[in-house]
């Protein structure tokens, strides 16, 4: 859910940095994809043919064969995301796991109608001016000196994070920092400022990602997935509840890692400052537009806070939506232009692989073979998953690394006493914390596409910002859970 301007900066970028090895890098992706796509496909024959395991039914074998499919294709992208959702959606019915019917409903779960819902209100947030004035606003306050534009970068991209999906303001502020950093004379790969200016804008909008339902997919087809499992929900507020904090202290840790990763000082921002303060000043006073928008999306949040008990969140997100159009605010073009369809597409197909590896009993079964290996507290059990939630993120896409390890948590839950919102919050929250990869989460690929650092030059900063994070959820679990009366 890109805007022009994102598109036409990271084309720009990205094309500099790759220059004439862009035939080269395509042939090898293609003989690297087709090499993924026939693995994938013998790993799921191997499933089909070969004899079943002790306690797993036919059924459940097969379930497990399109699962490890869909997740060799999911880690090494050989097919589109969505495109990949869309073969499991067939294979299920097609291989007798779940019949068509059943397969199908599951698409129409509320997750997907919730993300809809978001979608469509942050293209009209872009779509009006509205998300462009909020970036340099905050922007134009955090100005003084090359650190505090860091920050300023950091939290803004955070606060933006809260009220729309990190992608849209990773696509929103790659412009705003392009231009910050040609403002500044910088130059890709020369010197470690321009590199910290777009980690801040990525990690900025990754952590900010995760605070609310509105951040990204993950904690919605998460929620979903609850749903459908164990009939009951997380509100908007229960989930900002469980996971402001973590945002607050990451932004701490992010922003340290910045600071003593990477040479911030010796930087002369006044060029910037004048530079933002020239933007903000042509877009002009906010039109009635960007002030439709602001009421829609205010009464959309306070619905969402005060009335989850009585109205439905993928209910009020739809509603939202519909009342942007009513208002005229949005166009259905606009909409074709900013929302990723791709992408919805790929919750159905996550929902319905989940739903099919739970009923056939393949999770039962996995849940079963790894408790015999050994048993864990429940505090322990919730730390492994967040640990492989944290690993899994960086290769895949987040809401892939939730459709992949929900299912084996909740069958976990069921032969254990864990709560399944804990099991929950444990794999949907760290699943949005990738750092490193661009394949981990559009604002990392968005922000290396701007060429102004190599992988391996945020390898060791990445890494720290992982531990640091499993470690403080971790401390968040034992002592401020208990607190806000959620249990393991």
């Amino acid at each position: 859910m890109e805007n022009s301007s994102s598109n036409n900066s990271s084309d720009s970028l990205s094309n500099s940095s790759s220059g004439s090895n862009n035939s080269k890098n395509n042939g090898s992706r293609s003989r690297r994809d087709l090499i993924c796509l026939l693995f994938a496909f013998f790993v799921l024959l191997m499933f089909l043919v070969l004899p079943n395991p002790a306690n797993l039914s036919t059924s459940g074998q097969r379930a497990l064969g399109i699962f490890a499919l869909a997740l060799i294709l999911w880690v090494t992208n050989a097919l589109p995301l969505s495109v990949t959702g869309l073969l499991v959606i067939a294979l299920v019915p097609l291989l007798r796991v779940m019949k068509a019917d059943q397969a199908y409903s599951f698409f129409g779960s509320s997750a997907v109608f919730f993300i809809l819902g978001a979608f469509i209100i942050a293209a009209a947030m872009i779509r009006s001016g509205l998300s462009k004035r909020m970036a340099l606003v905050l922007l134009s306050h955090f100005s003084q000196s090359s650190r505090i534009l860091i920050l300023g970068i950091l939290v803004t991209c955070s606060l933006m994070a809260l009220i729309m999906p990190e992608h849209a303001v990773a696509a929103l502020m790659f412009p705003v920092v392009g231009t910050i950093a040609l403002s500044l004379d910088l130059e890709p790969f020369d010197g470690q400022y321009g590199a910290g200016l777009f980690l801040a804008m990525s990690w900025g909008s990754v952590i900010g990602g995760v605070g609310t339902l509105l951040g990204g997919a993950r904690a919605p087809l998460a929620i979903g997935l609850l749903k459908e499992a164990f009939g009951c929900s997380i509100s908007f507020l229960e989930w900002s509840k469980v996971a402001l904090p973590l945002v607050g202290l990451m932004l701490i840790v992010a922003y340290m890692v910045l600071v003593f990763g990477f040479k911030l000082d010796g930087v002369d921002v006044r060029p910037a400052r004048k530079r933002l303060e020239e933007d903000l000043q042509e877009i002009g006073p906010m039109t009635l537009s960007e002030k439709k928008v602001i009421c829609i999306l205010v009464i959309t949040i306070l619905t969402w806070v005060f009335l989850n008990q009585w109205l439905e969140i993928a209910m009020v997100s739809l509603l939202s939506a519909v009342a942007l159009f009513m208002v005229k605010v949005i166009t259905w073009d606009d909409v074709n232009n900013y929302v990723n369809w791709g992408v919805i597409l790929m919750y159905g197909g996550a929902i319905v692989m989940a739903k099919a590896v739970d009923q056939a009993g393949a999770a039962r079964w996995i849940a079963q073979t790894l408790l015999s290996k050994g048993q864990f507290s429940p505090f322990w059990t919730i730390a492994i998953f967040a640990f492989f939630s944290f690993l899994l993120t960086e290769g895949i896409s987040n809401v892939a690394c939730v459709a992949i390890i929900i299912p084996i948590g909740f069958s976990l839950v069921r032969a254990s006493s864990i709560n399944p919102l804990a099991m929950v919050f444990s794999v949907a929250i760290p699943a949005g914390f990738p750092f490193i990869l661009p394949m981990g989460s559009p604002a990392n690929a968005i922000a290396y596409s701007s060429g102004y650092y190599e992988i391996r030059e945020i390898l060791k900063p990445g890494i720290i910002l992982h531990i640091c994070g499993w470690i403080i959820f971790l401390i968040l679990v034992k002592l401020y859970w208990p607190l806000i009366g959620l249990s393991l």
